[in-house]
């Protein structure tokens, strides 16, 4: 007799308990695998090329050389190391309120990258020399030049930053939000259906 029940629960789905959980591994997996795959790399770049010159690859498309870096892009801000643990520690404060209400696997991969790369590079910066918040961020891939004059020499953490960035750039284009809607063909909808079904009903 009463249809609209049967039309809501699709509704119910994408703001269910288990999309936002199965969301939520899958941020925070990305970000494990992002944050491990950083360690592991500067663990080696350390190892292999402290005190060696750049090695050539590709032709001279990618060097690896060994920085250690204590601004951001470009040594930007070196002078006021401290404050990028500050800016890190807030990035990961607001990932974590958004999992609160996250729905959306594409946000959950966005959001899983941005947050293993800021976690790697806040390692750095919280463990290494010279200090505690103060330390210096390991970089080791320098593009077109052994020694970052074509581009900023990077390391993993700052290419999953870019890439979760620009992820994120690419889905707030394309409509897609971070509760579910817009992911699928008929979410985007179903806010204003369900409304007029309870007027309806009313």
């Amino acid at each position: 007799m009463t249809t609209a029940p049967t039309a809501g629960s699709g509704t119910a789905e994408p703001g269910g308990d288990t999309p936002r959980w199965r969301a939520v591994v899958v941020l925070t997996s990305i970000a494990l695998v992002a944050l491990l795959a950083d360690l592991l790399t500067k663990h080696l770049a350390v190892q292999a090329l402290d005190d060696r010159p750049p090695v050539r690859l590709l032709g001279g498309a990618v060097y690896l050389t060994l920085t250690r870096n204590s601004g951001a892009a470009w040594s930007i801000g070196s002078d006021h190391t401290w404050v990028f643990p500050l800016i890190t520690i807030g990035v990961v404060g607001w990932i974590v309120w958004m999992a609160l209400r996250l729905r959306s696997l594409p946000w959950a991969v966005s959001l899983g990258l941005v947050l293993g790369g800021a976690l790697g590079n806040l390692v750095d910066r919280i463990f290494r020399a010279p200090g505690h918040f103060v330390g210096h961020v390991v970089d080791m891939v320098s593009l077109f030049d052994p020694y970052g004059r074509v581009w900023p020499v990077f390391n993993l953490a700052d290419s999953a930053l870019v890439c979760g960035v620009l992820l994120a750039v690419l889905l707030e284009l394309t409509g897609r939000q971070r509760d579910g809607r817009g992911d699928g063909g008929d979410t985007a909808g179903t806010p204003s259906g369900t409304g007029a079904e309870q007027r309806e009903r009313a």
